[in-house]
């Protein structure tokens, strides 16, 4: 005989040890409340798992918007990887010069907008860290309205707006060696990152350094700007063997690695995740990324994620691009940016 007193699903078999029955097969009250505060505290009560408690925290520091380490960390929010991945991540976000203090302090154990450049040179200067894995490799620009600025050779005797104390500037400077420019001769007026778009706009200097996403914010406003070519993949792939050029990532202090391995595997793969979302959602993602932009800004960015030529959006782990890494070295201590060569911690090896 089966009891319909509980409609809740199947029909419970009188006389079946329960406790949401008493004899005779009514359901008692009392017992059913229990059941039900246990069903509701394995769901959470705001519908998170009850394992939420055991979430694992990590803070990362991260630039601010427009930047590309503030890329991902808006969609990992959203669509929540850190803690499908048994993480907790909170995002903190500061200007360059805070975040290297920050982070170099060890304020901060991990940095999520880390510069391969400035992680080296970190460790020449005695700040014991590591470059996890990659984010993206390195793209960057240089825009002119001169009509006489052609090439990036004319821009020697005349002036550059560029924030001279980026890594991505650094690169530039590299790559324009490549072509036989003297950037000595080169008057460059340093100004902060924000600022490169309004010198660009208002045609302050006879041409402008720049990268993603503020590239793609000042070309969809101003399409008649000329971007000056910089050779990138033709000068890198002769120097390296190789058309991978790390450039951003997420690193963080060698201790922190050493008391966290499962943690910084995990974070990898939150990363991962959120990009092949972003590679595969790149109108959701948008809206994500920019959430105050235009529906042209949305656009524009959505654009920038079906191309990825100039996001050039890469996920990989750091020992599996560890001889393009040490070619990045090279390139920074021939432009002198670092005076030494960072040692192989530096790239972090999984066990190692």
């Amino acid at each position: 005989m089966r009891s319909k007193d509980f409609s809740w699903g199947e029909p419970v078999p009188t006389g079946c040890p329960s406790p949401l029955r008493e004899e005779g097969g009514r359901i008692v009250k009392a017992h059913l409340t229990a059941s039900l505060l246990a069903l509701v505290a394995g769901i959470g009560l705001a519908g998170t798992p009850a394992f939420a408690q055991d979430l694992e925290k990590v803070s990362v520091v991260v630039f601010g918007p427009p930047s590309l380490g503030a890329f991902l960390p808006p969609v990992i929010e959203a669509q929540k990887f850190d803690e499908k991945n048994g993480l907790q991540v909170t995002f903190e976000e500061r200007p360059p010069d805070a975040y290297a203090a920050q982070f170099n302090s060890g304020e901060f154990q991990v940095g999520g907008s880390a510069a391969l450049l400035t992680v080296g040179l970190a460790d020449i200067r005695g700040v014991d860290v590591t470059y996890l894995f990659n984010l993206f490799d390195y793209w960057g620009a240089v825009v002119t309205s001169r009509p006489e600025v052609k090439t990036l050779k004319d821009l020697e005797g005349k002036d550059l707006a560029a924030a001279s104390g980026t890594t991505n500037y650094v690169m530039f400077n590299w790559l324009a060696k490549q072509q036989g420019v003297d950037t000595s001769k080169i008057s460059v007026v340093n100004t902060a990152t924000p600022g490169l778009i309004g010198y660009a706009v208002a045609d302050r200097a006879a041409a402008v350094q720049l990268w993603e996403p503020a590239y793609t914010s000042l070309v969809t406003k101003h399409p008649d700007i000329r971007t000056l070519d910089l050779g990138i993949a033709e000068n890198w792939e002769k120097f390296a063997g190789s058309r991978n050029l790390p450039y951003l990532g997420v690193a963080a202090h060698t201790s922190w690695v050493k008391e966290h391995p499962e943690a910084a595997e995990k974070l990898f793969t939150v990363y991962q995740q959120a990009a092949d979302w972003v590679s595969k959602n790149p109108d959701e993602a948008a809206k994500l990324i920019v959430p105050k932009g235009t529906a042209d800004d949305q656009a524009a960015i959505a654009a920038l994620i079906r191309n990825n030529d100039r996001l050039g959006m890469n996920v990989r782990k750091a020992g599996e691009i560890g001889e393009e890494i040490k070619k990045v070295y090279q390139a920074g201590k021939e432009v002198g940016w670092l005076p030494g060569d960072p040692k192989d911690s530096t790239i972090y090896q999984a066990g190692k």
